[in-house]
């Protein structure tokens, strides 16, 4: 005869059992939710070794337009990534402009895309985009080396022309007027390639830029940040030997705790120090209203009728990119759209001087 089991005893085994189950489950909600937040510090983690302040996905192609990516340099020991955006329309035959933009530090070709929006802008007027990647290997914040020997800086510069001429080749549609703009430590470096290369460049813009040629070491740097330090031009002349700088502009914040506003200033001076001695220019200014967004004071030097420097000073912005969009790192929805500002600038140089084609 089977023997009949206590009630006492059935009830502690479907206790245990049903606890099992329960702690069965606790355990596997435990392990999804600590592979879920696992997950969420590995990326951030992964986001904190990348050097990228606010990571953003690629840039998706839109109708009107598509995006490269590749890469380029001087060597295997020199190479850098790169984003390049193609509107649709361009030709071999009639080359469209093409804009080397610099992201600043704590950044990469995405984040700086998704800030500045560069490609919905690109499609509309009518310009290519060419965005190289600094490497973390290269410098530990993905800043671009703007100051250093000059063999570092140059290092720089030309790895940077040596994906410009290949973008070109690659894609000859996009060979027409060179311009280069960046942020904060792009824009240091937009200048400087300006300088080094005058005869490549129609125009070059730094937003929210150290003035170039101002510091070798990194104490140097820090002044130059602070507003302590000016380039020297004598030997940034020297160095030019009679090439004229490019057209220049500078756009800042007034509020900007990280690179000074007298950086803008200085470099304004930098330019005016490079024409030769007696050239006169004319001076205009005026105020940019734009709804709500930020005001913006600017001042124009020309060289006759030819745009020479902007200075574009916004009102109570920071070390940001002016109209960049919002959850992006050094981006200021409340300011105007800086690209349409440098774009209207650059167009407005290549209607006034000879066709330059990369």
């Amino acid at each position: 005869m089977a023997r009949r089991k206590s009630p006492l005893v059935s009830a502690l085994f479907k206790l245990t059992r049903a606890g099992v189950r329960q702690s069965t489950k606790i355990g596997k909600a435990a392990t999804r939710q600590g592979i879920a937040a696992g997950g969420r510090l590995a990326s951030s983690a992964r986001h904190v070794m990348s050097g990228i302040a606010t990571p953003a996905d690629a840039p998706a192609t839109l109708s009107g337009g598509r995006w490269h990516e590749g890469r380029w340099g001087l060597g295997p020991l020199a190479m850098r990534r790169y984003r390049l955006f193609i509107p649709t329309g361009a030709s071999t035959r009639r080359p469209i402009p093409l804009l080397l933009l610099l992201h600043g530090c704590a950044q990469d070709t995405a984040a700086f895309a998704a800030s500045t929006r560069c490609a919905a802008v690109a499609r509309e007027r009518g310009f290519a985009v060419l965005m190289p990647e600094q490497a973390q290997e290269a410098n530990p914040q993905r800043c671009w080396n703007w100051f250093g020997s000059d063999a570092r800086v140059g290092m720089e510069t030309r790895i940077l022309m040596a994906i410009v001429d290949h973008a070109v080749s690659t894609h000859p549609r996009i060979g027409g007027p060179l311009c280069a703009l960046g942020l904060s430590a792009g824009g240091a470096m937009a200048l400087t390639l300006g300088l080094e290369f005058p005869d490549r460049f129609v125009a070059v813009g730094s937003h929210s830029g150290a003035a170039p040629y101002s510091a070798v070491t990194p104490l140097q740097a820090g002044q130059t940040m602070r507003g302590r330090r000016s380039p020297d031009a004598e030997p940034v002349a020297r160095a030019l030997n009679g090439h004229a700088a490019p057209p220049v502009l500078l756009i800042h914040g007034d509020f900007d705790p990280v690179v000074s506003y007298a950086n803008a200033e200085a470099a304004a001076g930098l330019w005016a120090d490079l024409l030769p001695e007696g050239t006169k220019m004319s001076l205009s200014s005026g105020e940019i209203n734009r709804g709500s967004r930020r005001r913006i004071t600017r001042q124009d030097w020309k060289l006759g009728r030819r745009p020479y420097v902007r200075l574009l000073r916004v009102h109570g912005m920071g070390h940001a990119w002016s109209g960049g969009a919002a959850g992006q790192a050094f981006s200021d929805p409340e300011g105007p759209d800086a690209l349409r500002l440098a774009w209207q600038f650059f167009a407005g140089v290549m209607e006034r001087v000879p066709d330059k084609a990369v």
